[in-house]
């Protein structure tokens, strides 16, 4: 197979990433990245675009009103770059997927229509995928569009981590554990190869936050069930909670709304939208804003971050025993990169374990290894690199047709 240009788009509820390869079977290379930020947020709005040596090309603060609008930005900033060629072929990452769809494929009108079918796996997520899935369509027709699933690094998870204890008409309606993140897992294991660890954890930490083990290269258990609202706390979303809260908040959101619909909506906009770091701390779900009201003395901000890296702590204890031990603990993700504190706050108290960190090593980021020359499980912090792994599977994909 030739090079082709192959443009990736990864839509969020505020932002649209994106990125263009020249990509074959053999070598794939960043032409541009860039990213649409702060859509529907007043005053917030910024358009860039950098090319591969990190160069900004454009870089431009503008309101944008909605995901039509910021899509059609990214068109024509990249119309404005006659050295970008046009894109061949199109990935979508597409959050979550559902019971009917568990391979990446291309787009088809019977593809849509099962996604349209299941936006409350992912609520936040696959909304504005969809939306923008459906742009591109129209601006560019002649060109092949694909999804890649950030559920697909986990399809394979033993019965016992993939089921839910509900009553099996609920499981039949393709309610169980689907995971996410696993374009970055996937990137991870591919930066590890051929020398990845048979007993590895890595910690996705960042404005979703999710863990998983695994074992021998392979997803065996994952944080995020059904939908990414659970496992770890993120920055405005709950994770793991009684159920019985949820049921409680229900009720007293049934009082004050007109129908089970719309207070099911209103629970769904705390669970996911008003909780986490930003409920508990009331000041930021960005940890570098919780950091900075820690250090100013905000007892909440300090609850807030507690929370979180005792969840995280809970899961590696959780994964050490399922793994049978460990030989490897990576932290990726934005926080899980940046924030030397977190990594410090979440790793103390877990030389029982074998794994205590490098103090100079963790506060200078070192690429190689965090962990100390007496760890018995060696601590990394990798970047993850999700869109190579998107080209990489819309190459698979064009290969098999």
């Amino acid at each position: 197979m030739t090079a082709l240009p192959i443009l990736v788009l990864n839509a969020g509820s505020s932002s649209i990433k994106f990125a263009i390869y020249s990509a074959s079977a053999h070598q794939q290379a960043l032409l541009a990245s860039g990213s649409v930020e702060g859509i529907g947020a007043a005053g917030q709005g910024r358009c860039w675009l950098r090319n591969a040596s990190e160069s900004t090309l454009s870089d431009q603060q503008i309101e944008i009103a909605d995901a039509a609008e910021g899509f059609s930005l990214i068109t024509r900033l990249l119309a404005r770059h006659p050295e970008l060629p046009p894109p061949a072929a199109i990935g979508h990452r597409m959050v979550c997927s559902s019971p009917e769809i568990t391979e990446n494929q291309r787009v088809t009108p019977s593809l849509l229509a099962t996604l349209e079918r299941y936006l409350h796996f992912a609520p936040l997520h696959t909304p504005p995928a969809l939306h923008i899935l459906r742009h591109t369509l129209a601006a560019y027709p002649d060109v092949p569009n694909f999804i890649v699933l950030d559920s697909w690094f986990h399809r394979d998870l033993p019965l016992a981590s993939r089921s839910l204890p509900i009553p099996e008409r609920f499981s039949a309606l393709g309610v169980h554990r689907y995971g996410a993140h696993g374009l970055s897992y996937e990137s991870i294991v591919d930066q590890l190869a051929p020398h990845i660890p048979q007993r590895l954890i890595v910690a996705h930490l960042g404005n979703g936050s999710s863990i998983t083990a695994i074992h021998n290269g392979r997803s065996v258990d994952t944080s995020m069930g059904l939908t990414p609202t659970g496992g770890l706390i993120s920055a405005t979303r709950t994770g793991d909670i009684d159920p019985g809260v949820l049921l409680f908040l229900l009720r007293q959101l049934a009082d004050s709304h007109p129908d089970t619909s719309a207070a099911a909506d209103a629970l769904e906009q705390t669970v996911n939208r008003e909780s986490g770091l930003l409920g508990v701390s009331g000041v930021s779900s960005d940890m570098r804003a919780l950091r900075n009201a820690i250090a100013a003395g905000s007892a909440a901000a300090r609850l807030a971050v507690d929370l979180f890296t005792t969840s995280i702590r809970r899961f590696i204890g959780a994964y050490i025993a399922q793994l049978g031990g460990l030989d490897m603990l990576v932290f990726t993700g934005g926080i899980g990169q940046h924030d030397s504190a977190t990594r410090a706050e979440v790793c103390r108290g877990l030389d029982a374990l074998g794994i205590k960190l490098d103090q100079a090593r963790n506060a200078a980021h070192d690429p190689h290894r965090i962990s100390a020359d007496d760890s018995r499980v060696l601590v990394r912090m990798l970047a993850p690199a999700e869109d190579l792994i998107i080209v990489r599977h819309v190459l698979q994909i064009l290969a098999s047709q």
